[in-house]
């Protein structure tokens, strides 16, 4: 069973967009198939570029594209919720014993609150998810009233995640309008997350680098 397969299934599909329609009642930004898809390309890349086997960049891509299914429970404890969810899916479709495990893993594991990169395919989602910073990601069309994610979120007009020629760092480069928020913004709600993703890029044997207008902050 392959990603692209993942990505056809009807009742993935139909978890993904209640999700994300959940989380926008709830004032959330995106977290539908732009959301997933990226994160799921992103952790592919990681994990290829870094030479891991080619089955290896693909339970990171398939875990990518599920890992946000438990926000169809409740925004809290999604990961948790999400894993399971993914073992019933996955279990199912009748994967490996050993592939759900490190699918299921890397979905329990990637929230700020409670995640740990507990093996490069946990790694590799953690970063490619706290890198998904965005204009587009925001619901709200009213910049009047919008809060703070909203406005660090609207303020990131680019986002590039990229390993370095020799595979030592990966960096995290944000052009950030800062008509819509400051730099200071950003790191009043988003510190766990880039805590966290520097403790996923070690487990890689990488450092992890945040530069926010050219200026380096990590």
């Amino acid at each position: 069973m392959t990603y692209e397969e993942i990505r056809q299934n009807e009742a993935v599909n139909t978890y993904i967009r209640q999700a994300d329609a959940a989380l926008a009642t709830l004032g959330f930004t995106e977290h539908s198939f732009a959301h997933v898809t990226l994160v799921a390309e992103k952790a592919g890349y990681i994990l290829q570029t870094l030479g891991y086997p080619e089955r290896t960049v693909e339970l990171a891509k398939i875990a990518g594209y599920l890992h946000d299914i438990g926000n169809l429970i409740n925004r809290v404890d999604h990961s948790q919720s999400g894993a399971i969810m993914a073992f019933r899916i996955l279990d199912h479709l009748k994967f490996d014993p050993e592939e759900i495990a490190i699918i299921v893993s890397a979905i329990g594991n990637h929230d700020e609150g409670t995640g740990v990169p507990v093996s490069p395919v946990a790694a590799a989602l953690i970063l490619a998810d706290k890198s998904d910073v965005r204009r587009n990601r925001v619901h709200n069309t009213d910049p009047s009233t919008f809060d703070i994610h909203d406005r660090v979120n609207y303020s990131v007009t680019k986002a590039e995640l990229k390993i370095n020629e020799a595979h030592t760092l990966i960096k995290l480069k944000l052009a950030v309008d800062t008509h819509f928020s400051s730099v200071m913004d950003y790191f009043e709600i988003f510190m766990q997350r880039m805590l966290l993703c520097r403790k996923a890029a070690e487990t890689l044997g990488l450092q992890f680098k945040l530069m926010i207008n050219e200026q380096q902050l990590m």
